[in-house]
């Protein structure tokens, strides 16, 4: 498998963001760390080898980049407004540049977001505010309701990256009809830590069915709980059929 280490400067983060980049070919998957996590972290805990045959086949390219969870949605020293702001500067990082990377290594026009918990309600989240860039997402066990990390909050800037404020609202038809054309998967296990995660993703299923937005929306057994050894199992199941 080729495997690249790399870091760059994020003039929106003011440091050095790292990030890792398996395989050579194939569909890119922006893949977002669980949260606080590193570039290290889906590599570390079996993600990595879980899709290894579609890596080596060619088929798939993961890119896994660094999360600034710490200083933003993690981080209850700070008030709402700089949290939020945090995020905003790594949303702008990711956006503005580390997509250009990723295209330098991969010219493909489709790019799928996808992690694991946290790096879930990235995957969604980028999804649907960036669907010029992103053409599908793969989300396990993400919470879509930014109540989780801000509890009650006056911000709009916070419910402009809640995407069950957001993408509740009413959608033009022009809107709608793009995500017609995204791939959009969202995961979920029944077992144990798991409750937000549940209610979250049904808020998602109601809201993109009232849209009529396609959507693969599972919940798996009772047993599966919120941890890397059913996301092991869950990510190349779903990239299976996303290819």
């Amino acid at each position: 498998m080729n495997i690249v280490y790399d870091k760059s400067y994020s003039q929106f983060l003011n440091r050095e963001m790292e990030y890792k980049i398996f395989g050579e070919a194939g569909l890119p998957f922006l893949v977002f760390p669980s949260q606080d996590g590193r570039f290290f972290d889906f590599e570390n805990n079996g993600m990595v080898e879980s899709v290894r045959p579609y890596i080596e086949q060619k088929k798939i390219q993961l890119f896994c980049v660094d999360s600034n969870d710490v200083n933003s949605f993690s981080n209850q020293q700070l008030d709402h407004h700089q949290r939020i702001q945090n995020h905003i500067a790594y949303f702008n990082y990711i956006c503005q540049e580390f997509y250009p990377i990723l295209k330098k290594y991969n010219k493909n026009p489709r790019v799928i977001t996808t992690g694991c918990s946290m790096g879930a309600s990235h995957s969604l989240n980028f999804l649907l505010k960036r669907p010029d860039l992103f053409a599908g997402c793969i989300a396990l066990s993400g919470v879509y309701d930014l109540r989780y990390f801000f509890q009650q909050f006056q911000d709009p800037l916070i419910y402009e990256h809640s995407p069950v404020d957001y993408f509740g609202k009413k959608l033009d038809s022009t809107t709608i009809s793009i995500f017609q054309d995204r791939d959009i998967i969202l995961c979920v296990g029944q077992g144990a830590w798991e409750k937000e995660m549940i209610e979250d993703t049904k808020k998602m299923q109601e809201i993109l069915a009232q849209k009529q937005i396609p959507a693969w929306i599972d919940f798996w057994g009772y047993d599966v709980s919120h941890d890397w050894y059913w996301w092991q199992k869950q990510l190349p199941y779903f990239i299976k059929y996303i290819l």
